[in-house]
């Protein structure tokens, strides 16, 4: 649940925007630089709106600043990680009861268009397709338990996993596609019953399994020490 840059905002808030999605989507990867020279000249912007965005980011989670160094892509440690699934799992299982509860709504609809794109792009392997649809997915059943508390911190949270990013590695993982979207199918199986205990803990098991392929996919990587300065 990122947000979109509105070209009416002011430099800082575009830059902050841009330089969010950036890094969520894995454009700029973990232990990346971050100059303000060359981002000042790829926003089109001084340095100063540069400087601002990254202090911004920083206190988001999703850069750090070392002294006499410069600007990182932050890592999380597998701890941080760990504890953020843990709370990932937490907002979206309430977030599929309150769903369930609401019977059905504009979201319900979304989700089973969502559903047909996905199983589409399970059939063809296609990672690159299907990984948006799991993040649209989380979305909407977010989005359906229309609790804007909910919504708030759930945004936070993936923005500081860069979330985009780790589907897609935990995809590539022998299997995962398939299994993703059976659990997928449960959760929305348990929405449509109204049957919110289910839904929750369908959800809650979604966010598990995703969590252990994250883990396993995050361990294997060969660039993981080489990206860190």
């Amino acid at each position: 649940m990122t947000r979109t840059a509105d070209p009416a905002q002011g430099p800082r808030t575009r830059v902050v925007d841009e330089l969010r999605e950036a890094i969520i989507r894995g454009r700029y990867g973990p232990g990346d630089s971050l100059s303000e020279v060359v981002l000042a000249e790829i926003h089109g912007v001084s340095r100063t709106p540069i400087r601002e965005a990254l202090k911004q980011l920083q206190v988001e989670g999703l850069v750090e600043v070392r002294s006499r160094v410069g600007t990182f892509v932050r890592r999380p440690s597998r701890r941080e990680v760990v504890e953020l699934f843990q709370i990932k799992e937490m907002l979206e299982g309430l977030g599929a009861r309150l769903l369930a509860l609401r019977g059905e709504v504009a979201e319900t609809a979304l989700l089973r268009e969502n559903l047909l794109r996905s199983a589409h792009a399970a059939r063809d392997r296609d990672v690159e397709a299907y990984s948006p649809s799991v993040h649209e997915f989380h979305d909407l059943i977010v989005r359906g338990a229309d609790n804007t508390r909910l919504a708030h911190h759930y945004r936070q949270l993936t923005n500081q996993l860069a979330y985009p990013r780790l589907v897609t590695a935990s995809l590539r993982r022998p299997g995962r596609l398939e299994a993703s979207l059976g659990e997928q199918r449960a959760v929305f199986d348990r929405v449509v019953e109204k049957d919110g205990f289910g839904a929750e803990w369908a959800m809650r098991d979604h966010v598990r399994a995703l969590e252990r392929e994250v883990m396993m996919a995050t361990a294997a990587d060969p660039l993981r020490d080489r990206r860190d300065p």
